[in-house]
């Protein structure tokens, strides 16, 4: 798998987990931690098989990516995270579920202002008038 390749799979995904096997069957402990942590966290998160051959030699070319040495490695809005120790770590201090959390939608307009528009365009009264 080429460095582009990788970089559109992270670029994809809001959360990407390279890992040793999959999410439904991980292949090493520490593959499983991180998914168990995703798991309670209850965020979908994206799993690349570094392990499955159909993904080349991406087991060794992610640590290149990377320039980390371990997997599994976690990507998080297109940022690299880290591996199984340092996510364990963020989860216990709760910086791992405040960056996979999910933001609130942006109307444009501040909800004042929209509950004002929607009252003058419908012709309701406007109960904050007095």
């Amino acid at each position: 798998m080429t460095n582009e390749e990788i970089q559109k799979i992270i670029d994809e995904n809001k959360i990407v987990l390279f890992m040793k096997g999959t999410k439904d069957f991980p292949q090493c402990g520490f593959s499983g931690l991180v998914t168990k942590i995703l798991g309670k966290l209850e965020v979908d998160f994206k799993d690349v098989n570094v392990l499955d051959d159909t993904n080349g030699n991406l087991r060794e070319e992610i640590k290149q990516f990377s320039d980390w040495p371990t997997i599994p490695q976690l990507y998080i809005k297109g940022e690299f995270v880290g591996g199984a120790d340092i996510v364990r770590e963020m989860y216990g201090d709760g910086s791992l579920a405040e960056m996979t959390k999910e933001e609130e939608p942006k109307t444009g307009f501040p909800a004042d202002a929209l509950d004002k528009h929607l009252i003058h365009q419908r012709g309701l009264p406007d109960k904050n008038k007095k």
